[in-house]
């Protein structure tokens, strides 16, 4: 198999990528060329969040996000058992601040109920048996089927499986960088010829959709999650994962605690509007689109409410002072001294359309000619991605 030819060409290499080329090789596809423009796995998004697979509890029940969430966290999870890759089956628990977060957290329960999660809700009693140190206002809400994996090992396998197919070629290194007529791709590497194209492209896919003519209306505006992480010696610990009440108009989940697979107690992420789709630093990663992308984000902050909102109070979390009241609100006992800083910071490239200025809640797969684009990969898109990718092969190959 030559890199300047393939029968489906895959761009991109994150979760989505792979799991729609592990389904490809499993229906009988071949001749499938993956390129990917970092020189490894799990650079971006993929590799970069929180590990928690997700249990269908916020999204409404008539969306793409509902109907692949729950699916896709049991394949996961059977993948993970099937390779013994690093897996945590110990739920989570969503707590409320106020009173006043009581009517969604029963909103939360119907959602999740609809979309076919095993929940319940639980009384301050029952929530100390399960997280010791959560808090809450009367009662919390219970979800069983949360799990946390290992990210990066959960792309490594996938694509020692993929090679180990002889039907998948990987080239590392190689940024698409526009098409010429309805099959040719032009990298940096060269010319590859293809019968069809997936466009799994991540925070890029709004670029990549571009060259086709595909999904104009959009635009990617990016967001930062910022992490911190609880002190190992730290007095008090999180057995599982505590997440707080959402505001559902928007679809950030607040800052929580999740331990991870490997023992690390991380809090974050935060929703900081950003300024470039690798802008993992204060000042690294802005780039030439940074104008453009503070020009767009000022026009939302003037006609989203809801993007206003985070725009207001996301930004004060990167002092430590703020993040650790916004987490501590979560807990019975959290020192400042124990809340130390953390090396992971990602970027969920949030899809907006820009005719009727509203971020889009959903994902959004786009069939058009020899294109498949897959359009506002985000949360919870890494539990969903063997769901999703089970329901692209059978539509459109």
């Amino acid at each position: 198999m030559s890199f300047d030819k393939a029968d489906i060409l895959i761009v991109g290499a994150g979760i989505i990528g792979l799991t729609i080329a592990r389904e490809l090789v499993r229906t009988g596809h071949g001749d499938i060329v993956i390129i990917e423009k970092e020189a490894e796995l799990g650079v971006h998004a993929s590799g970069r969040n929180s590990g928690v697979l997700h249990a269908g509890i916020y999204y409404s029940p008539d969306s793409m996000k509902a109907k692949s969430c729950l699916n896709g966290n049991f394949l996961m999870r059977a993948y993970c058992k099937e390779k013994g890759l690093p897996l945590l089956e110990n739920g989570k628990v969503i707590v409320t601040r106020t009173p006043a977060e009581l009517p969604v957290l029963d909103e939360l329960f119907r959602r999740a109920t609809a979309n076919g999660a095993k929940v319940e809700m639980i009384d301050e009693r029952q929530l100390a048996a399960i997280e010791p140190n959560a808090r809450t206002v009367e009662r919390a809400l219970f979800s069983h089927y949360t799990a946390v994996v290992d990210p990066k090992a959960v792309l490594k396998s996938l694509r020692t499986d993929l090679e180990e197919s002889g039907r998948v070629t990987f080239v590392m290194g190689c940024r698409l960088t526009g098409i010429k007529g309805s099959g040719v791709a032009v990298t940096s590497r060269g010319e590859i010829r293809f019968n069809r194209f997936v466009n799994a492209a991540g925070a890029f896919c709004d670029k990549v959709a571009g060259f086709f003519g595909v999904g104009e209306q959009y635009r990617l505006i990016p967001f930062k999650g910022v992490y911190r992480l609880l002190k190992k010696d730290a007095p008090y610990t999180v057995n599982s994962s505590i997440y707080p009440v959402p505001d559902i108009r928007n679809p950030f989940l607040g800052v929580h605690f999740t331990r991870s697979v490997h023992g690390d107690v991380y809090l974050g992420p935060t929703a900081i509007p950003a300024f470039g789709r690798e802008n993992y630093g204060i000042i690294a990663g802005i780039d030439a689109e940074a104008l453009s992308i503070a020009w767009e984000d000022l026009i939302l902050f003037m006609t989203n409410k809801p993007f206003r909102n985070v725009a207001l109070s996301e930004p004060a979390k990167y002092l430590p002072s703020v993040f650790f009241k916004d987490a501590a609100r979560l807990v019975k006992e959290l020192k400042p001294e124990d809340v130390v800083p953390a090396s992971k910071v990602g970027i969920r490239p949030q899809l907006v359309d820009w005719e009727k200025k509203e971020l889009v809640m959903d994902f959004l797969v786009v069939a058009e000619g020899e294109g498949v684009h897959v359009l506002n990969p985000i949360s919870p898109a890494f539990t969903s991605s063997m769901d999703l990718a089970q329901g692209i092969v059978e539509r459109y190959f």
